[in-house]
This record gives C-alpha cells, sequence and structure tokens, in this order.
C-alpha cells in the first residue's frame, strides 16, 4: 500500500488505534495463565505434584511442536481465520482438558489433552509483534521504520513482562476464590471472547503484500534456517530457560527459610526492572548497536546470576534479582528487533512464533528441570540452572557479533 509521507504522518499508534492494543494485551492473558492453571488443577485434583509438572511440560511441547507451523499458516492464509479458529479450539481444550483431569481417564490423557492446549495456544504476543512490523514496514518511511521497530519491540515485551507477572496472579485469585478448575475455565472464555476480537480486528485481515497471490511467500522455508536467525532462537531459548530455572529455584530458595508464599513479590523484583528497561530501550542512542546490546544486556544478566552462588538471605537475593532485571528485559527486546531484522520476506509471524516457542520451550524444559533438582539434590543445585541459562543467552550473544555482518548491522542499527 503506497502512500505519500510527510512531517505530519501519524504514530503506530494512531495507526493501529488504540482498541488494538488494548485487544491485544487482555488477549495475551490466557497464554500467561494456562501452565500455572493447568499446574494448579492436576495438583488439586489428582493430588500429584509430579504430575503437575509433566502436564506443564506438555503444554510446552504443544507449543514448540506446533507454534511455528501455526505461525507458517499465518503468514500464508492471514491471521484472521487461523486466529479464530485457535480461539475456539484452544477454549475447548481447556474446557475438555478439565473433565480429564477431573474424570477417571488414565494419567496419560491427561498429558494429552495438555499437550493439546499447548497445541492450539494462539501466540498472540508474537502474532501481534509481527503484525505491527508488516504496517511499519509498509505504511511508514524507511527512515523511521527502524526506530519505530525498536520501540514496537521494546512495548511488546513489556507487555509480556506484565502479563506474566498479572497471569499467575489471576489463577491464584480464581482458584482461591472460586475453585482450582476455575482459571482455566476464565482462560478459555478469555480466549473465545478476547482472541476473536484479536482476530476480527481490521488489521487481521492483511497478508503481506511481498506474499504472492496464492499466499506463497517470495523466500524459501531454507532461509529460516540460516545461522544468523537460528542463533537468535537459541539466545531466546536461553532467555525462556532462565524464567523456568529462576522461579522455580527461587520458589525452593523462599521454601527453605519458611517463606515460599513470598517467593513471587521477590521475583516481581526482577519483573519489574525488566519492564521498566525493556521499554527504556527505545532510547538508547543510535550508536549502540544491536549486536553489541546484546552482549552488553545478556553480560549484566550473566553477571547478576553468577551472584546466586553465594546468595544466603532473601536481601542478597533481592540485590541479585535487580541486577538481572536490568539485563534481561533489553536482552529479550534485543533478540526480538534481531528476529524481525532477519525474518526472510513474508515470514515474519513464522520467525516471531519460532522466538516465541523457543521462550515458552526453555520456561518448561528450565521449571521441570529445576523443580527435579530442588527435590531430589537441593536449592544450591537448582540455583545452579539459572547461571548456566544466563550464561547460554550470552554465548548466543558472542555469537552472534561474530555473525553479524556489516550490512545486516547497517541495516538494524538506526533502532
Amino acid at each position: 500500500m503506497t502512500q505519500t509521507h510527510t512531517s505530519t504522518e501519524p504514530s503506530l499508534f494512531r495507526l493501529a488505534g488504540f482498541p488494538y492494543f488494548l485487544i491485544a494485551f487482555i488477549a495475551r492473558l490466557p497464554f500467561a495463565m494456562m501452565v500455572v492453571g493447568v499446574l494448579t488443577v492436576v495438583v488439586s485434583a489428582r493430588g500429584s505434584l509430579s504430575l503437575g509438572g509433566l502436564t506443564s511440560a506438555a503444554v510446552g511441547l504443544g507449543t514448540a511442536c506446533f507454534g511455528p507451523l501455526l505461525g507458517a499458516a499465518a503468514d500464508r492464509y492471514g491471521q484472521r481465520t487461523v486466529l479464530l479458529l485457535l480461539a475456539i479450539a484452544n477454549g475447548t481444550m481447556m474446557v475438555v482438558f478439565t473433565l480429564v483431569v477431573y474424570g477417571d481417564a488414565v494419567d496419560g490423557l491427561v498429558l494429552l489433552a495438555a499437550a493439546g492446549i499447548g497445541a492450539t495456544a494462539p501466540q498472540v504476543s508474537p502474532l501481534s509483534r509481527a503484525r505491527l512490523v508488516t504496517m511499519i514496514s509498509e505504511r511508514m518511511p524507511e527512515t523511521r521504520r527502524a526506530r519505530t521497530v525498536s520501540g514496537t519491540m521494546a512495548y511488546e515485551s513489556a507487555a509480556d513482562e506484565t502479563v506474566f507477572v498479572f497471569g499467575p496472579f489471576i489463577v491464584g485469585i480464581l482458584a482461591s476464590l472460586i475453585a482450582p478448575w476455575a482459571p482455566l475455565v476464565g482462560a478459555a472464555v478469555l480466549t473465545i471472547v478476547f482472541v476473536g476480537a484479536f482476530a476480527l480486528h481490521p488489521s487481521g485481515r492483511h497478508v503481506a503484500a511481498v506474499r504472492g497471490a496464492d499466499g506463497a511467500a517470495p523466500s524459501a522455508v531454507s532461509e529460516l534456517f540460516r545461522p544468523q536467525l537460528v542463533i537468535v532462537v537459541i539466545g531466546i531459548l536461553g532467555v525462556g530457560m532462565f524464567f523456568g530455572t529462576m522461579l522455580t529455584s527461587l520458589t525452593s530458595f523462599m521454601a527453605d527459610r519458611g517463606a515460599s508464599e513470598q517467593a513471587g513479590l521477590l521475583y516481581g523484583v526482577m519483573g519489574v526492572g525488566s519492564a521498566v528497561l525493556a521499554l527504556g530501550v527505545a532510547w538508547l542512542p543510535v550508536r549502540f548497536s544491536l549486536r553489541a546490546r546484546w552482549l552488553v544486556f545478556s553480560g549484566i544478566l550473566f553477571a547478576g546470576s553468577l551472584l546466586l552462588g553465594v546468595v544466603d538471605s532473601p536481601a542478597m537475593m533481592m540485590l541479585a534479582l535487580g541486577i538481572m532485571g536490568v539485563g534481561i528485559g533489553p536482552t529479550l527486546v534485543t533478540q526480538y528487533s534481531f528476529g524481525a531484522a532477519r525474518s526472510p520476506l513474508g515470514r515474519s509471524a513464522t520467525v516471531m512464533t519460532m522466538l516465541g516457542s523457543g521462550i515458552v520451550v526453555g520456561q518448561s524444559i528450565g521449571a521441570a528441570v529445576a523443580g527435579e533438582l530442588a527435590e531430589n539434590v537441593g536449592t544450591s543445585a537448582a540455583l545452579v540452572l539459572p547461571i548456566v541459562a544466563a550464561g547460554v543467552a550470552f554465548a548466543a550473544g558472542l555469537v552472534n557479533w561474530v555473525l553479524s555482518r556489516t550490512r545486516a548491522r547497517n541495516v538494524v542499527v538506526a533502532a
């Protein structure tokens, strides 16, 4: 869509409209609620923490296997059709899962139903990123695109951080006030209503202009496996692993001190700092290149994680979490910015769902491994895992520094 751009050209906020951002924000909540909701209802109905952990991991596995495929379908056919089908399917699967858990079904069927929730999960966050990036690339002048993309990735990451803080909180409120099954039923209602509204938003009809008349992309599928893009997926997998291992090992740390219920409050110290710093990335100077940002902020995350080896009090843990919060948000924003810049033509939704799936998979695996290690070996052993995860994110940043060519860097440095 060709337009004549002037100095009074509207911002992305005006192009998308306030209702878009409100709907997209609320539509993320079910995704943030489903893993904790599954864990809550399984532990309550089946009395098994082990089975609860496995079902949470099954949700992540379902998302990992099908998320990128759903993103590819959204690229080819447009987000509206795909999201409408997913809203109905995912809402239904959460209700079915609840009935299966409270019934007499064997554990294998419970795991299968959990995987179904993950497989049908409408990944609103990555699809919103893809939708906004397409809007920027096709409706804004080239001189404004890089900085606008950077600001958009900052906002989206801050929104994700906020949702993933409030999602578990809402699960706890509903489970306490109504019943353990209430969070999943509530998430099902939110999915059908708000994911449906997200799908029906006018921007949901759009298919990238670079797509052919038959919906085919001009780029080959093999471009999704270029080293420059794969390293971003590996880096964001490390961030997901950090989220999963940190929350689980922190819960164990506080449980050892008889205050496991305070783990969420301490974790919030990192979450708030991360969200604030993520928003601040948009204001960093142009000279501070994306590849340098990845190294610097993942380095801060890694340095902060090293303190976990010597923490011996909640106060010291809070200090470590505060330092790590400075690094985690900007690292995530930078990785998504690289994903947007390196997406093959016509495959932005595919790439964004690959990155979103990387976070979910890393989080699920990290939580499961940290939980087993904390229970069978001890908290000290579990606290090593966030260090390893932060090391993965930092090492990926080092590799990315080498892989970033001058031409690619000049394209994205303007952010």
